[in-house]
């Protein structure tokens, strides 16, 4: 689809305000469902995308997470009082820091079989049972978002990433099979796990955390049926914005990555800290692609995603339980993914 002047301009501007509006203005950190949803209206409403086949994929794709979060709401419900138990006993057999830390490795590891989402409703609750404060506790939730996001691209179940690329190259010259990803970028991810999980077990508690947090961290906890129910709700609204914006941004993304090298390609898929990755995996991967650049590709994508929390679906599934804000988020998450993305760079140009 061939874009005029005009339409990218205003797609440009798009990508900026949903960048920097979330962290800046306060009405929209707070609505930021409903702000992601009025720009993928805007984005496919620029490219003129709508297609019955959109709207019934918009409306479609995010069923399945929703019904997720709202069945596991219920079966914390149920389950929260031995949870709890657990949670402490724990914290009191293995002592809060290596509780940590075997928490975020063993979620990065499980989710490419358990699935990200099932690994974010774990982690979701579990954060709640902690004894953390709140800066602590979003630190948690960042490290373990982004240890899922790693490991769940490994197989074609873990999430949607990782089936298009097996997808995509499962003819030749790659015929990849259900172990391909694991093959490849298993020690990477591996290490990524183990530094997220380390840097997880530095976390301490405060001795004295103030009133008002300790307040709203106890609402948290909460599992009424009105509560489980909104909170389905938003990540249904969330979702659904996710794939209008991606469509949207689709043609321009499109006609920009076209003609890049896989290293500004790298560093580029940075988009996907608002974008869908699977989105741009589409676009960017073939059968002909070079396994140097496949792997350039991935990393990037599987990293940055966790920047911000529109990022991946574990980090929306989280960030909406803990009621964690588009600054607080980013302000745990953007160092630390710019520091993976530059390691990770690094590496993979010494042994690629």
């Amino acid at each position: 689809m061939e874009l005029s002047l005009l339409q990218n301009v205003l797609l440009y501007a798009l990508i900026l305000l949903v960048l920097v509006l979330p962290l800046s203005v306060h009405k929209v950190e707070e609505n930021l469902e409903a702000f992601l949803f009025g720009c993928g209206i805007l984005a496919v409403s620029i490219t003129h995308s709508w297609s019955w086949h959109l709207v019934t994929t918009a409306l479609k794709d995010p069923i399945t997470i929703t019904i997720a979060v709202f069945v596991a709401g219920l079966l914390f419900k149920f389950c929260h009082k031995g949870l709890k138990t657990l949670t402490h006993k724990m914290v009191g057999s293995l002592g809060l820091r290596i509780t940590l830390g075997v928490l975020v490795f063993t979620l990065g590891i499980t989710s490419s079989l358990i699935t990200a989402i099932i690994a974010a409703l774990i982690l979701a609750e579990m954060a709640v049972l902690l004894p953390l404060n709140r800066k602590n506790r979003i630190r948690l939730v960042v490290y373990s978002c982004y240890a899922i996001g790693m490991g769940a691209v490994l197989t074609s179940i873990g999430e949607p990433l990782g089936t298009i690329v097996l997808s995509k190259l499962k003819g030749e010259p790659y015929n990849a099979g259900f172990w391909f990803l694991v093959q490849h970028l298993g020690w990477y991810v591996l290490a990524g796990n183990i530094l997220l999980a380390f840097l997880a077990s530095r976390i301490k508690q405060d001795d004295a955390p103030q009133t008002q947090e300790t307040k709203e961290e106890e609402n948290l906890t909460e599992h009424s049926l009105k509560n489980i129910s909104f909170r389905a709700g938003k990540v249904y609204l969330f979702v659904m914005a996710l794939v209008l914006l991606g469509d949207g941004l689709k043609p321009l993304a499109e006609k920009t990555i076209s003609h890049l090298s896989a290293n500004v390609l790298y560093f580029i898929n940075m988009l996907s800290a608002i974008l869908d990755n699977a989105t741009l995996a589409t676009i960017e991967i073939t059968p002909d692609i070079s396994m140097r650049n496949l792997m350039f590709l991935l990393m990037s994508l599987i990293i940055s995603g966790g920047m911000l929390i529109p990022g991946n679906i574990p980090n929306i599934i989280a960030a909406s339980k803990l009621k964690i804000k588009s600054k607080e988020w980013a302000k745990a998450a953007l160092p630390l993914g710019l520091v993976l993305m530059v390691g990770y760079f690094l590496v993979l140009t010494i042994v690629m």
